[in-house]
C-alpha cells in the first residue's frame, strides 16, 4: 500500500470562472491532483463559485443577514482533509477576489480548536497553485501561504506552483497554441514546481499524521487559559 493512501486533499479553485469547465487554474490544479491520486490520496474538488459562500468572518453568515450560506458544507470537507490546495488566478497582481473570500472564511473559523487545545488547523498543510498571463505568482503565494500558515497549517518547503504568459493579453494556460498543443503544457519550470509542490505536500502531510500531528507543549490554548504561561515571563525593562 502506497505510504500516502491515508491521506486526504481537498483543493479549492477559486477562479471567477462561473464553472469549472472553464477554468485555466483548474487544469494545473489537476496536474497536482493527478499525482496525488496514483499514490493513492484521495482528492476532492471545490470549485468555489458553484456555491454561494458570502464574504465574512462568521462560520454562518446567515446569521449576519445573508439569506444563503453553503460555506457549512464546504468546510465539512476542508476539516476532514490532510492537505488543502489554494488555487487563484492573478488579476492585477494579485490573487482572485473569491480567493479573498475563501481566506476570509477559514479565519471564520479560527477559534475552533482540535482535541489537544490548538487551532483547528494544526496538522494540516496548505499549498498554492496560482495561473495568468501578468506578474504576480510569488505575490499571491505569499499572501495565500501566508495567511494558511497564520491560521495554523504548515507549510513545507516550495509549497507553491504556478504558471504565466507573456505580459499583456494572450492565451491562458491550457488555451490550444494552434500547432495541436496546450499553451504552457510543456514549460519545465511549471512542471517542476507542481511536482515539487505536490511530492512536499505529500510528505509532510504523512509525517505530520504518523506523528500525531504536533506536540502541544507551549501552544495549548486552554492551559493557556487556565494560567499556564509555558516559560513566558515580560523582559526586564532597559536601563
Amino acid at each position: 500500500m502506497s505510504a500516502f493512501a491515508d491521506l486526504s486533499a481537498v483543493y479549492v479553485n477559486t477562479s471567477l470562472k462561473k464553472t469549472a469547465g472553464q477554468s485555466h487554474t483548474r487544469l494545473l490544479m489537476n496536474a497536482s491532483a493527478a499525482i496525488m491520486e496514483k499514490q493513492g490520496v484521495s482528492v476532492r474538488h471545490l470549485h468555489m463559485l458553484d456555491h454561494q459562500v458570502p464574504p465574512g468572518v462568521y462560520p454562518d453568515m446567515t446569521e449576519h443577514g445573508w439569506d444563503r450560506d453553503d460555506w457549512p458544507r464546504l468546510w465539512e470537507h476542508i476539516l476532514a482533509a490532510d492537505i488543502l490546495v489554494v488555487g487563484t488566478p492573478l488579476w492585477l497582481g494579485e490573487e482572485s477576489s473569491v480567493a479573498r473570500v475563501l481566506i476570509e472564511r477559514l479565519y471564520a473559523m479560527s477559534g475552533m480548536l482540535n482535541d489537544k487545545g490548538q487551532s483547528v488547523f494544526y496538522g494540516k498543510v496548505g499549498g498554492t497553485v496560482v495561473t495568468g498571463n501578468e506578474d504576480g505568482i510569488k505575490h499571491a503565494a505569499m499572501t495565500v501561504g501566508y495567511a494558511l500558515n497564520h491560521l495554523g497549517f504548515t507549510i513545507p518547503p516550495q509549497a507553491d506552483c504556478g504558471w504565466i504568459g507573456e505580459a499583456g493579453p494572450g492565451p491562458s494556460y491550457g488555451d490550444e497554441d494552434g500547432a495541436g498543443g496546450r499553451v504552457g503544457f510543456d514549460n519545465e519550470f511549471t512542471q517542476r514546481n507542481t511536482t515539487i509542490m505536490t511530492w512536499n505536500l505529500m510528505h509532510l502531510a504523512a509525517m505530520l499524521k504518523r506523528a500525531g500531528g504536533l506536540p502541544n507543549e507551549g501552544n495549548d490554548r486552554n492551559a493557556w487559559e487556565a494560567g499556564a504561561r509555558f516559560g513566558f515571563e515580560n523582559p526586564e525593562p532597559r536601563q
